[in-house]
C-alpha cells in the first residue's frame, strides 16, 4: 500500500511540478557552434592581396587549421568551448602552434564589431583547449549574427583570430 501510494504522490504531485519547472525554464542558448575554420591570413579583393579581417579583428599571420571546435554560449553570456587540433597549416613550423600558448573565445553578434569575450585559457603543445567561462561584457539577447572567433590570449588580451566556428544547425541536432 505505502509503494501505491509514494506512486500517485509522484505521479500526482512531483511529476507535473518537475515537468512545469522544465518548460518555464524553455532554451537558453544565444548561439552554439560544431566545427571550426582555419585562418587563411590573405584575401584577393579587386585583384590585391588584402588581410582576411573579420568582424575588425586582424588574422594570425600563417595559416592555421583547427580539427575540431564546438562551442555553446547561453542568455547568461556562459560559455562552453572544446577545442582540438589548433596548428599551423603552413610555414617551417607546421603541425604545432609556434609558441601561441593561450587563447580567447570572441562572440560578435552584429555588424557593430563589438566582442564579447572570455578569459585566456592554455593552448596545449597540440593545439587543444577548453573554456569554462562568461563572456565579458554580456552579449545581446538574441544574437542576430553570430561569428565565434578563436584569438590569440597573449597578455590576457584577444589579439589576431586562428579560427572560426561554424554555426550549428538547429536541424542538425
Amino acid at each position: 500500500m505505502k509503494k501505491v501510494s509514494l506512486l500517485v504522490v509522484f505521479l500526482v504531485v512531483l511529476l507535473p511540478v518537475a515537468l512545469l519547472a522544465k518548460d518555464s525554464r524553455g532554451d537558453d542558448s544565444l548561439a552554439r557552434f560544431d566545427g571550426g575554420i582555419g585562418v587563411v591570413p590573405v584575401a584577393i579583393v579587386g585583384g590585391q592581396f588584402v588581410p582576411n579581417t573579420v568582424r575588425g579583428v586582424a588574422p594570425g599571420g600563417r595559416p592555421w587549421v583547427i580539427a575540431e571546435l564546438r562551442a555553446d554560449i547561453d542568455t547568461g553570456g556562459g560559455i562552453r568551448a572544446e577545442g582540438r587540433g589548433l596548428i599551423l597549416g603552413g610555414g617551417d613550423s607546421i603541425g604545432t602552434p609556434d609558441g601561441v600558448t593561450s587563447v580567447i573565445a570572441s562572440l560578435f553578434c552584429d555588424a557593430n564589431n563589438n566582442a564579447f569575450s572570455s578569459g585566456a585559457v592554455p593552448l596545449s603543445p597540440t593545439g587543444d583547449f577548453r573554456i569554462d567561462d562568461t563572456l565579458n561584457p554580456q552579449p545581446p539577447v538574441p544574437c542576430t549574427t553570430p561569428v565565434l572567433l578563436i584569438r590569440n590570449g597573449a597578455g590576457g588580451n584577444p589579439g589576431a583570430w586562428f579560427a572560426a566556428g561554424i554555426p550549428k544547425r538547429e536541424d542538425n541536432d
